[in-house]
């Protein structure tokens, strides 16, 4: 049965998630729902007795050449919790902080030494949290000075701290341009005082732009901020000024993210409170996406993927861009997430655990996933929708079984969503807004031509256009249970469990991941 056949057997529901609207306008309804995890395809857990001597193989070998890979640090403290933020883990404490980081800077010394990871090169780093400018001076210090160290930096790496205006103070600034910062990724999210103060943000929109332009001064890194579209008080007016503040400031580009409200997230309590007014729906984002797409370009700003702008040519947001493409991802530190040959991992949430197996001298993985065969192609997939278009006569070549995508993306023409310039499809400005959702309904028919699979993954639904999820599903509280039930017996995770997780990974929103991995580091 092709594409068309399958799309014609499907429920009308499941057919107008999975392939979106006829008729509808395509900016606004082009889908009933938005896909809020990131595009994928699940793979096959591995038995935890097995998954450290595997890693240790692959670890234990050289690359073949000088492949391009990166490398990703997770600090997982913050100072205060923002109410949006769906990865907050442990609040700031120095001594713990300090254990932490011992642990953190043990297994880059014991890692660096391996075949795999010494004969090649890093070209991006990405120091990610959590809020990582939240380390003391000392900490950052001989943090970044371990990464300098047991990490084979190519000559044009990029090194990325990731943290909040907050913490722009010249003693920290001092240490981190010292030690090979060059790119700083800063959290504003809004510019205008009372959003970002509803929100948990400190700094009002003056001390902002200062100090913004006192890290500028430098003139020794990149300069990105986050902004956050469909915030609660954030209208369409309060959008532009953002987005004139943007273009006066000292940034050298932006990164622009659509808000998901979950209920039972403090956002959605305290929105269902009537403390803060209603997050702008699906509907009213589409707008200010489409708004903030146009402005940018008539700024002459520089698309880099779906949500990086540059405003300068410094930027070029190449962690961002590699992600997107299934290279090797070396991962560290407590909450960490990686890739190596073919394989997958977490590493353990809870700190404690995390800190004994860097100890026990074994990598602190929670789970290891060899990845789908077909991982390539998808990886291929994801790669081009990020960069807004798709090629299916490339992805045909590779494999002659995908020309029915071709049917597909005719389809999504026809909705609005792409359009055909006789070499490749590129994606409209509805396509752009729904890209996650067209990147996972791609894969998902690429699993069904090659593997004959039909699957679909269903995302929690953002609470901002008033539908019912839940932040622990069923399916979670089933995995919480399976790895309770593993802890009694003193078998550690079992494959079902493992499997479980891996399902988990594509299939659920931020909040229920969060409660899984909270468990299941336990």
């Amino acid at each position: 049965m092709g594409l068309k056949e399958l799309y014609e057997s499907l429920p009308s529901e499941q057919r107008e998630f999975q392939f979106g609207r006829i008729g509808a306008d395509p900016l606004t309804e082009g889908f009933p729902r938005k896909r809020v995890v990131h595009a994928g395809i699940d793979g096959t857990p591995v038995n935890p007795r097995e998954a450290q001597k595997i890693w240790q193989g692959l670890m234990s070998k050289k690359p073949t050449g000088k492949p391009t890979q990166t490398a990703y640090i997770h600090i997982p403290f913050c100072k205060t919790k923002c109410l949006y933020c769906a990865f907050f883990q442990n609040g700031t404490d120095q001594a713990v902080e300090d254990a932490y980081v011992d642990s953190l800077i043990k297994d880059l010394e014991r890692e660096c030494h391996e075949p795999r990871l010494k004969n090649g090169l890093i070209h991006s780093v990405f120091i990610g949290g959590g809020t990582p400018t939240s380390l003391s001076t000392q900490n950052a210090e001989r943090l970044l000075r371990a990464i300098r160290t047991c990490l084979p930096l190519a000559n044009d790496y990029e090194l990325t701290l990731e943290g909040r205006i907050h913490d722009l103070v010249p003693e920290k600034m001092d240490v981190w341009m010292a030690e090979g910062v060059n790119r700083m990724s800063l959290g504003v999210q809004s510019f205008n005082t009372k959003v970002r103060r509803q929100v948990g943000r400190l700094d009002d929109k003056d001390t902002v732009l200062r100090r913004l332009e006192e890290l500028q001064a430098y003139n020794q890194c990149v300069v990105i901020i986050d902004l956050i579209y469909g915030l609660p008080s954030q209208s369409m007016d309060v959008w532009r000024d953002d987005l004139e503040c943007l273009m006066t400031s000292a940034a050298d580009g932006a990164d622009l993210y659509q808000l998901n409200v979950y209920d039972n997230s403090d956002l959605a309590k305290r929105i269902q409170a009537g403390a803060l007014d209603p997050a702008a729906t699906t509907k009213e984002q589409a707008r200010m996406f489409e708004f903030g797409r146009e402005y940018l370009m008539k700024h002459n700003c520089r698309r880099l993927s779906a949500a990086h702008w540059a405003k300068t040519n410094r930027e070029r947001s190449l962690y961002n861009t590699l992600a997107k493409t299934g290279v090797t991802m070396f991962p560290f530190g407590s909450g960490a997430g990686g890739r190596v040959d073919g394989y997958s991992t977490m590493l353990y949430r809870t700190l404690d655990t995390y800190a004994t197996a860097v100890e026990e001298k074994k990598k602190p993985f929670m789970a290891l996933v060899k990845e789908s065969d077909i991982q390539p192609l998808v990886n291929k997939t994801l790669a081009q929708i990020e960069q807004g278009y798709f090629n299916v006569d490339l992805l045909v070549g590779e494999d002659p079984r995908l020309s029915d995508l071709k049917w597909l993306y005719d389809l999504w023409e026809k909705q609005g969503l792409v359009e055909n310039n006789g070499v490749i499809y590129k994606l409209t400005t509805a396509g752009e807004f729904w890209q996650v959702n067209l990147a996972q309904t791609t894969v998902e028919c690429i699993q069904y031509l090659v593997k004959g699979v039909e699957s679909m993954s269903l995302q929690g639904v953002a609470a901002q256009d008033g539908a019912e999820t839940k932040a622990v599903s069923e399916k979670v509280e089933k995995i919480i249970a399976a790895m309770k039930k593993a802890k009694s017996s003193g078998a550690g995770p079992t494959p079902e469990a493992m499997k479980m997780m891996t399902e988990a990974m594509q299939s659920m929103s931020p909040e229920e991941m969060q409660e899984v991995m909270k468990h299941m580091g336990k």
